[in-house]
């Protein structure tokens, strides 16, 4: 393309600074299929950005390329649950048949084929994601047919929603996204607006007992009160929808089935805090949600439910929808806090805190997708309602990713309490064969064994277990999965991840998977050296991803020491 194609691009982004680099770097990998020198250059000279730092950034993402690529890269999905449902015999088909190995590009310069680490996209496994220079991503699942990665074949889905409670997922469901007449006028906020102080919004969090459903399990009404109290302005609200946790795709129905109630969410939270401005960061393999998301802000803008002096109060809130680019670290609330501002994703130290030190250095509220939607439920019914379901300790409902080797993989909303058994047999309509073991809160869980899933489904009963919600993945594996298999993957996925900032997890993970990659034939010596690192990990790295690198690893080795001590010889 000509070079004032560029500088078209370019003109949208005069007079903007560093935490537009995100965008631009967009805007010129989907319209170019990669960013050039050239680009760099002129990027750098409109935002005022050192070259070598947009480098840095383009080399940080996995959705970034700065080589030549093909009309058309094809992602395919080789993590755990679309290993189960033969994503390797996929990926290597599909190279067949365009006569290349992995990673390269075909000779004519149509397709370039890669592997990549979870889509978010579990319960319709295989997956892959389509990026069409000068068009965009879109998702791909199930994959049936290779020519369908190849041309435009029919790419909707319906997702299986089930369990017997319906709070947050009450008109959820189908191929499309909820409108803004469908979903109505949003009365929790104009109800907070007209007859709430914003202290009494936060009371009414603190008392329904709502904790961070992203993994933290960080009281809600506690994280807002704290934003809210800290001195310096603005304020802001973050949404952390970056869900690239394997196995979760919990908030990603969310988004593309009921945006506005995440928007509405957001602008609640905002009430609450004292912000007008809030950030949705969203996973770069979401095409669809982001979409959906931004098609509902032009709505919900058009309605006066955003922007300036809502619904003819005082309040102004306005949203920004921010993509990432491939990076599992993007998840962790500081390094998200990064990547917004136009930086390397790295995780900062802690304290000091989100709630006095956050995006730009001010208070923020950084909450998850499902976090954020409960918070709105509870202001709009009341704490008492929210307490009715779940326990003392685990209030409200719950949302549940599960997939692998069950008759009907989905969202699920539980009431807290459901021993996991019942909501496998019950609801999801049983294990397909035999169970081996089940994986809870994705790549950075732990396995449950078949005598352990007669545990109650909360935080608490998970904890004394030493088990885990985390970020709400199930993953059910039969007797036919390979363990060993899945923990190569789990490696793998954890070594591509680190951001390497720090050398407990940059290391750390590099020699875990090195001693993974040789389970099939260990060294004597390799369960205690597996062992070690991941207790290293646990205890050194500077955040969540290293602390939880080796969870699944540890807590296997633990449960089947034969994974590595029978192979010895």
């Amino acid at each position: 393309m000509p070079n004032t194609f560029l500088d078209r691009i370019l003109e949208r982004y005069a007079g903007r600074s560093r935490d537009a680099l995100l965008p631009v770097l967009w805007d010129v990998q989907t319209a170019f299929g990669h960013i050039d020198a050239g680009a760099v250059h002129a990027i750098s000279h409109t935002l005022r950005v050192p070259e070598a730092d947009i480098y840095g950034v383009i080399s940080f993402y996995a959705l970034f390329h700065d080589q030549p690529t093909g009309e058309t890269i094809i992602r395919i999905c080789t993590d755990p649950a679309c290993a189960l449902a033969g994503a390797d015999s996929i990926l290597d088909s599909l190279c067949s048949r365009l006569s290349l190995n992995g990673g390269e590009t075909t000779a004519d310069g149509r397709y370039t084929v890669l592997h990549t680490t979870c889509l978010g996209l579990c319960e319709h496994a295989p997956a892959a994601l389509l990026s069409r220079r000068g068009i965009g991503e879109m998702s791909y699942a199930p994959i049936s047919d290779l020519g369908c990665l190849l041309s435009d074949c029919d790419r909707q889905r319906a997702v299986h929603i089930g369990g017997e409670q319906r709070v947050l997922l009450e008109r959820a469901g189908g191929q499309r996204r909820q409108t803004l007449d469908e979903y109505g006028d949003y009365s929790a906020l104009r109800h907070a607006l007209r007859d709430m102080t914003p202290d009494s919004v936060i009371a009414e969090v603190e008392a329904s007992g709502l904790i961070g459903r992203g993994g933290a399990a960080f009281p809600t009404g506690m994280k807002w009160k704290l934003t809210r109290q800290a001195p310096g302005q603005p304020h802001y609200v973050v949404c952390n929808a970056d869900e690239s946790e394997p196995g979760t795709f919990k908030d990603r129905v969310l988004m593309e089935g009921q945006p506005h109630l995440l928007l509405e969410g957001m602008a609640l939270c905002g009430y609450a805090v004292g912000a007008q401005k809030g950030y949705l960061f969203i996973r770069g393999e979401y095409p669809e949600a982001t979409q959906r998301l931004q098609a509902a802000l032009d709505e919900a803008q058009a309605a006066g439910f955003l922007g300036g002096h809502i619904l003819g109060s005082d309040f102004s809130f306005h949203v920004e929808i921010r993509r990432g680019a491939g990076a599992y670290i993007c998840g962790e609330e500081t390094a998200l806090f990064e990547a917004i501002e136009g930086k390397r994703g790295f995780p900062r130290m802690k304290p000091p805190f989100p709630t006095t030190h956050g995006l730009f250095g001010k208070p923020t509220a950084v909450n998850n997708v499902e976090t954020l939607c409960a918070a709105l439920v509870v202001v709009e019914r009341g704490a008492a309602w929210f307490r009715q379901y779940g326990t003392e300790k685990s209030t409200g409902t719950k949302l549940v990713s599960i997939s692998g080797h069950v008759n009907r993989p989905g969202v699920y909303e539980i009431s807290p309490g459901i021993t996991l058994r019942t909501l496998l047999d019950q609801d999801c309509g049983g294990v397909v064969g035999t169970l081996q073991a089940v994986l809870m809160g994705g790549a950075a869980g732990t396995f449950l064994t078949p005598d352990e899933i007669d545990v109650p489904l909360t935080f608490e009963n998970l904890r004394a277990i030493g088990s885990t919600f985390g970020s709400g993945a199930i993953m059910v594996f039969n007797d036919t999965a390979d363990l060993r298999d899945v923990l190569r993957r789990l490696g793998r996925f954890f070594q591509h991840e680190s951001c390497g900032k720090c050398f407990p997890c940059q290391l750390g993970t590099q020699r875990q998977m090195e001693i993974l990659e040789r389970l099939d034939a260990p060294l004597p010596g390799d369960l205690e050296r597996l062992q070690d690192i991941g207790l290293t990990m646990t205890e050194a790295s500077l955040c969540g991803l290293g602390q939880t690198a080796a969870s699944a690893v540890l807590s296997a080795l633990k449960k089947w020491p034969g994974l590595v001590e029978a192979q010895v010889k």
